[in-house]
């Protein structure tokens, strides 16, 4: 077959205790899914699903025992980390009944949706969408994918999130509105799930700002931690 242009590059993130790499289709992310991060944002609480979605190339792997490094992105002030467990999808589906889920999961890992608040706040005020807040270039940092069947516990794990070693998010995994069953079954109502799939599954209360030189350790019992620090902005 003859392109254009040669195409990217699939984006691969690495399988522990695997040679081969997990292949990611597309991004989805829960909003709102644990109760007091919905209070913080605005909400009531128990919320309805609902999801969105970034581009497969957002991805920013941190390798375990490595820091991995992300630019402080253009057009903001106001950068906000989002600590939150990823599942990856192994077997596609749709209308997968939520005491199906299990086998459609490939394994876990340990994610961030970085957010440009103050771009998604002023869109939220206008009513459009907020996709420039969510969607850009290494806004989903992510750690090594560990097989489902090395984590069987992963619901009632600890989620934590430090800043410069202080504590800044710190929940359990049991604690999400829609559990990653339920989460399952409900974005295979709106989408045909594949392979390669990820879905970062909401981040618990205490999201906050950070600056360039802050240094971001995201832990999941069970997975690899992510280590990240913001640096510099990309010159243009």
């Amino acid at each position: 077959m003859i392109y254009s242009f040669t195409p990217p590059a699939v984006v691969g993130i690495p399988v522990v205790d695997s040679p081969a790499l997990f292949p990611v289709h597309r991004i989805y992310c829960v909003g709102r899914n644990y109760e007091e991060h919905a209070k913080e944002m605005g909400g009531t609480g128990r919320e309805a699903p609902f999801f969105f979605m970034k581009p497969a190339d957002a991805v920013l792997y941190c390798a375990p025992d490595a820091t991995a490094q992300m630019p402080y992105p253009t057009l903001t002030s106001n950068l906000h980390h989002e600590i939150e467990l990823v599942v990856a999808i192994g077997v596609g589906g749709h209308h997968i009944k939520a005491a199906d889920a299990h086998r459609h999961i490939f394994g876990y890992a340990v994610g961030l949706d970085m957010t440009r608040r103050d771009l998604q706040n002023d869109m939220k005020k206008q009513s459009r969408p907020w996709c420039i807040g969510k969607g850009f270039e290494h806004s989903a940092p992510i750690g090594a994918i560990t097989p489902a069947s090395q984590v069987p516990g992963i619901e009632q794990a600890r989620i934590a999130l430090e800043v410069n070693g202080q504590m800044r998010q710190n929940s359990v995994i049991s604690k999400m509105i829609w559990n990653i069953a339920e989460t399952i079954e409900q974005l295979s109502i709106g989408w045909t799930l594949q392979a390669g799939d990820l879905i970062y599954s909401g981040t618990p209360e205490g999201v906050g700002a950070v600056q360039a030189g802050d240094v971001l350790v995201g832990s999941v019992d069970g997975l690899s931690d992510l280590r990240m620090i913001i640096t510099a902005p990309t010159a243009a």
